[in-house]
């Protein structure tokens, strides 16, 4: 069976680059046999956080935090795709998942960052790794950063030059340490029920 990774993106801007990054993932993902799908905050149009999930009374939750939801619980592992807004973390990403807490427990995430500057968005990507060990998730050591995205990856998410070059061979150990992490906490679930 394959692993069911979600890929969440978080810009709300007009002219959104880093969507090239969130595309080319979901594509390398599924042509490692993943069932990989893009969770795009913008589309999903969560309000701003009011109200988490859990504080909602059963069948009360708009239904795009509903249906959310559900997406989170059968996932086997996240990639979160940062871009870096003033050496912090994209608002539209954050506000997505501070609406749930357990529904992501228990699974491995991976960041993989991005900006227009030669920093490639680290400053966020090392703010994720925080916020994202908080709030239950294991978050494997191999990362993505790309920038200037504008010179890695083209309008359809495909690499270009060197720098696509070595996008490509950074994505091939990003990968594979997340298939090994999403493997470990699968058979980990499956054997020992999470303690709480």
């Amino acid at each position: 069976m394959p692993d069911r990774i979600l890929v969440l993106y978080g810009s709300y801007r007009s002219d959104r680059t880093g969507i090239r990054l969130a595309n080319y993932l979901v594509r390398g993902l599924k042509g490692r046999g993943n069932d990989a799908q893009l969770l795009d905050a913008r589309e999903i149009g969560l309000p701003m956080l009011d109200r988490m999930y859990k504080e909602y009374a059963p069948g009360d939750a708009p239904q795009a935090m509903q249906t959310l939801a559900e997406q989170l619980r059968i996932a086997d592992a996240f990639v979160f795709v940062a871009g870096e807004y003033n050496w912090g973390v994209q608002p539209g990403l954050k506000n997505l998942t501070d609406h749930f807490l357990e529904e992501w427990f228990w699974r491995p995430a991976a960041v993989a960052s991005y900006s227009a500057g030669r920093l490639s968005g680290v400053r966020a990507n090392l703010a994720w790794h925080g916020t994202l060990s908080e709030m239950g998730m294991v978050v494997i050591p191999s990362t993505v950063a790309v920038g200037p995205i504008v010179k890695t990856l083209d309008e359809n998410g495909a690499p270009i030059g060197e720098a696509g070059q070595a996008l490509d061979r950074a994505f091939a150990r990003f990968a594979d340490d997340l298939a090994w992490w999403t493997a470990a906490a699968k058979h980990q679930r499956e054997r020992t029920p999470p303690p709480y």
